[in-house]
């Protein structure tokens, strides 16, 4: 299941990333510190992305279960 959950966490954990990254940029007092605030942003962005594609995982091995031990 982890390389499941690996492959889909690729696409969630660079998209929350980017979408964690743009209101860094966006504002200005935050771009002042971009060059501290985008490695925190980037990184919090693909942190939370694991935990939804484990669930993500879980969902799919459910279903195809039947599947799998036929």
């Amino acid at each position: 299941m982890l390389k499941l959950a690996t492959l889909i966490w690729m696409i969630p954990g660079t998209a929350l990333a980017g979408a964690f990254v743009i209101p860094v940029l966006a504002v200005p007092s935050l771009a002042d510190q971009g060059m501290t605030l985008i490695p925190y942003a980037a990184g919090d962005g693909s942190l939370l992305a694991f935990p939804l594609a484990i669930l993500a995982a879980r969902k799919i091995y459910a279903a195809t279960a039947a599947r799998r031990t036929a």
